[in-house]
């Protein structure tokens, strides 16, 4: 691979907090609730009612914030479209199956069935900006998005493409809060609150007026899970002035950034769920997160998980995301000057 440096042109978000917006960097809301679904911008700004009125909210979202990014770049037609999700539509897959064991097989309309599937969202996004190029789709956990980002970093790396559109969707239906709650992941005292995402990010080669540098993306996998006391950070030949990390209230989650922790004793420790929620591809609210703080230069102490009441200036940060303990993903990101 060569050295190529690659950049976050813009990044923008459909979450709990405000819709396309970073107010959440000044005035962010602080949701107090186990469950609760984003905040949906007017579809109507951005999308033809006719067109979009058979569309599920997550279809709605994940084509907005593309258009946005798109928009705010002046790229219309990204080489490559890859999207991270770990359930896809499943507010389209309940109700198809709903339907099905309602009133059988013989009368089911189509269109739940045919937005049902995972790589539906990406092939929306290229038929709507009428992209030929590569498209994929990444459904693994909680690192469904940054497995979408290791792979547009490796492209651009490889020097096959020039600018990607990443981007991470995930919806939180009450049915399946409340399985997820049964099992203990969430919804329990002292965890952050179930929530939605929808995150788009455009990716370039091109320096001028972006939000902050991709430096590294690592997807690695830990055969031992947590507890084996052998996990171990990868090293960087320049310091890192914080590190961003998943925390949201489990034991059995938190208990890996703990660990991890200790090894970076002294690096101030960020948080982003308690803003943001979790569902399978809040990391990528993360990364969004991060160049945005970045791009500011400033880090707010509601940010910071490790006790610190002040704000940090920051150029380099280490974003950190695992599934179950074995799939763990390091991203550092630069502040570009």
């Amino acid at each position: 691979m060569t050295d190529q440096k690659i950049y976050i042109k813009a990044a923008t978000q459909i979450s709990m907090q405000q819709p396309l917006s970073e107010a959440w960097l000044t005035a962010p809301e602080r949701p107090d609730v186990p469950y609760q679904r984003s905040q949906d911008p007017n579809f109507r700004d951005w999308l033809n009612p006719l067109e979009s009125r058979r569309m599920g909210k997550l279809m709605k979202r994940a084509l907005v914030t593309a258009q946005k990014v798109m928009k705010e770049t002046g790229i219309s037609q990204p080489e490559a479209i890859i999207t991270g999700t770990g359930l896809g539509c499943i507010e389209n897959t309940e109700l198809f199956l709903d339907k099905l064991c309602r009133e059988g097989e013989e009368m089911l309309k189509p269109t739940y069935f045919m937005q049902s599937t995972h790589n539906t969202i990406s092939s929306l996004i290229a038929i709507q900006c009428k992209c030929h190029g590569y498209n994929t789709t990444y459904s693994h956990k909680s690192v469904s998005f940054d497995s979408a980002l290791l792979d547009a970093f490796v492209q651009m790396r490889l020097g096959d493409i020039r600018t990607a559109l990443v981007t991470g969707n995930d919806e939180m239906t009450p049915s399946y809060f409340s399985i997820l709650q049964r099992t203990g992941y969430i919804g329990q005292a002292g965890q952050v609150t179930a929530g939605e995402a929808s995150v788009a990010m455009m990716l370039t080669v091109e320096k001028d007026e972006v939000l902050c540098e991709i430096e590294d993306a690592r997807l690695l996998y830990h055969s031992g899970g947590l507890g084996d006391g052998a996990l171990s950070i990868p090293s960087w030949p320049e310091p890192i002035d914080a590190v961003m990390f998943g925390v949201n209230g489990n034991p059995e989650n938190d208990a890996f950034y703990e660990q991890l922790g200790q090894q970076l004793a002294g690096v101030p420790q960020l948080r982003y769920k308690h803003l943001f929620g979790e569902c399978y591809t809040a990391s990528g609210l993360g990364v969004y997160a991060a160049a945005h703080l970045l791009k500011q230069g400033e880090v707010p102490a509601f940010m910071r998980c490790d006790g610190g009441s002040e704000a940090l200036k920051v150029n380099r940060m280490l974003f950190v995301n695992h599934s179950d303990g074995q799939n763990v993903s390091y991203i550092v990101l630069k502040r570009v000057e």
